[in-house]
């Protein structure tokens, strides 16, 4: 499992979108990348997210960045997830785990004193060049996109 760290060069990735379409990374060089990371669709702090990413995306656009989701679920439950709440975004299905391994986010959870392995959910930013400049860890919801851009204000 990859700890990654601010600075670090983001892991590329290549996976299929709620469309189906095929999405890199690295498509999305010399624009700033807000990837974030959620456990699951239409559940309340996941959807709060989203929603959240939703009502702030024009603006969001306006300032160079691009929105991408990602959580194991799969391209159809994307999709539902997408129509449900108007979604703008791309959001990327991880069946196979591959992207959250890869960025050190697939973690042993306890829920009820079950234990399972399950997303973490992190928000990275990724700078026009590909590398990390923030990881949020901490994300706050319903204020996703504001605690995005007042870290990069700060």
């Amino acid at each position: 499992m990859a700890t990654l760290k601010e600075g670090d060069k983001a892991p590329d990735f290549t996976a299929k979108d709620q469309n189906g379409k095929t999405v890199s990374l690295s498509d999305h060089l010399g624009k700033t990348v807000i990837l974030y990371f959620y456990p699951k669709d239409d559940t309340p702090g996941c959807t709060a997210e989203a929603c959240n990413f939703r009502d702030n995306y024009q603006s969001l656009v306006a300032q160079g960045f691009d929105v991408i989701g990602v959580s194991v679920d799969s391209e159809r439950s994307h999709k539902k997830f997408e129509t449900k709440y108007s979604l703008p975004f791309t959001l990327i299905a991880d069946e196979d785990q591959k992207i959250v391994n890869d960025y050190g986010i697939w973690v042993e959870k306890n829920m009820y004193g079950k234990k399972y392995m399950g997303t973490q959910r992190t928000t990275f930013i990724i700078d026009p060049e590909g590398k990390i400049s923030h990881i949020i860890t901490k994300v706050d919801n319903p204020n996703a996109s504001q605690q995005v851009l007042d870290l990069l204000k700060a």
